[in-house]
């Protein structure tokens, strides 16, 4: 039996994939083989030595201390793409809101005071101060075009915008999935000068941090409108706070509320929405629940934020998986103390990521604890698991 510690409460569509008959499924059990969260922050968890995977439901894994499960040799998964469709919606709801001052305008309807006929006059002399600009020719510019940025890029070209991307990182099964139509900015700065809509879709990491500063909102167009709904620190809040203030910008509208920013008028921060909703919580806990499944069971590994992508049919009636440190000799040496041991090795694959490799080898016979503990014992090795 299987045991799946359970630190948020995750959608059922996700844990129904868990069959009860060979996983026990808990927020309090002990020794457990994986952790599958969302928001818990993990960094001063005690790590259990039972664990071998970490599934993220979601695609953001700030709150997981990856060195340390790599260095435990314990797989991390998240759920890129799952949520795409609800940050997707929600940007150009922002859009909409930041162009067509919604929420302000909103907010001077619900202050009105008088019979209808005072509100109705006073609506019509108080509107032309919400009066704001429509969308098609406006140019939207997508910094980081993975799954959510392209669907965000997609969608705004549907609407009749002009897009412009940047993601020196973009992979070519990414760039297939984006129109033709999208134009490419050599940089940052480059995109940032020709845009009325900026949104941010990378990871928090050392090379995002500000990325939005107070020297590239020089380089913005007058009266562009910022969009955050990736994470807390990309933009530097004082940087826009003052451009809001000496009227460079004409809105902010973000994810992530503070006491600096939330009551000012042209700011609209949300309590953290992008992927709050029903289908895009269940497809989360969907797509990383069936991955630990497939390496708990398989040790395939597809969509890890730390292990390489590894995926081979089963040849052999024992499998055995090896996490070791990407150092020369490692395949060499476990292949060497599975023949001294007779073992036929019916498939084998090793890939590598960084630091890390990991390798998946198929046996005709099952290997005896004294071959594990053997390959345990090279230095270099941090875990080996036998699937049978």
């Amino acid at each position: 039996m299987k045991k799946i510690l359970t630190l948020n409460n995750i959608s059922v569509a996700g844990l129904d994939r868990l069959p009860r008959d060979s996983y026990e499924v808990s927020s309090e059990c002990s020794a457990p083989d994986a952790i599958i969260l969302r928001s818990y922050k993990m960094h001063d968890m005690d790590i259990p030595d039972s664990l071998k995977a970490v599934g993220r439901a979601g695609a953001g894994t700030n709150n997981i201390p990856i060195e340390k499960m790599s260095q435990k040799g314990v797989a991390v998964f998240n759920a890129p793409g799952a949520n795409a469709n609800a940050v997707k919606e929600l940007v150009i709801a922002g859009m909409l809101i930041g162009c067509r001052n919604l929420c302000n305008a909103w907010n001077y309807t619900r202050a009105l005071e008088g019979d209808n006929s005072e509100i109705s006059k006073a609506v019509e002399q108080g509107k032309k101060d919400y009066a704001g600009f429509e969308l098609p020719g406006r140019t939207l510019g997508v910094v980081g075009l993975g799954a959510i940025g392209r669907y965000v890029a997609n969608a705004a070209l549907d609407l009749g915008m002009n897009v412009i991307g940047y993601d020196p990182g973009i992979t070519v099964e990414g760039a297939w999935q984006l129109s033709s139509t999208v134009q490419k900015a050599a940089s940052i700065e480059e995109l940032l000068s020709k845009v009325d809509f900026v949104t941010f879709h990378v990871p928090l990491i050392e090379a995002t941090k500000n990325m939005i500063n107070a020297e590239r909102i020089k380089v913005m167009k007058d009266n562009a409108i910022i969009l955050n709904f990736a994470r807390d620190g990309i933009v530097d809040d004082a940087a826009v706070l003052e451009a809001l203030n000496a009227k460079k910008l004409y809105a902010y509208v973000c994810d992530f509320p503070s006491n600096e920013i939330k009551d000012h008028e042209r700011v609209v921060s949300l309590p953290h929405l992008g992927a709050s909703t029903v289908e895009a919580e269940d497809n989360c806990a969907i797509m990383v629940a069936d991955q630990v499944r497939d390496y708990l069971e398989n040790g395939n590994v597809l969509n890890s934020v730390n292990f390489p992508v590894v995926k081979m049919e089963r040849n052999g009636s024992h499998r055995i998986t090896v996490v070791n440190s990407n150092v020369p000799n490692m395949v060499g040496q476990i292949s060497t103390a599975l023949a001294s041991a007779d073992l036929n090795i019916v498939d084998m694959l090793n890939k590598s990521r960084e630091d890390l490799a990991y390798t998946i080898i198929d046996v005709d016979a099952e290997p005896p604890q004294s071959i594990i503990d053997e390959i345990k014992s090279i230095n270099g090795v941090l875990t080996v698991r036998v699937i049978t």
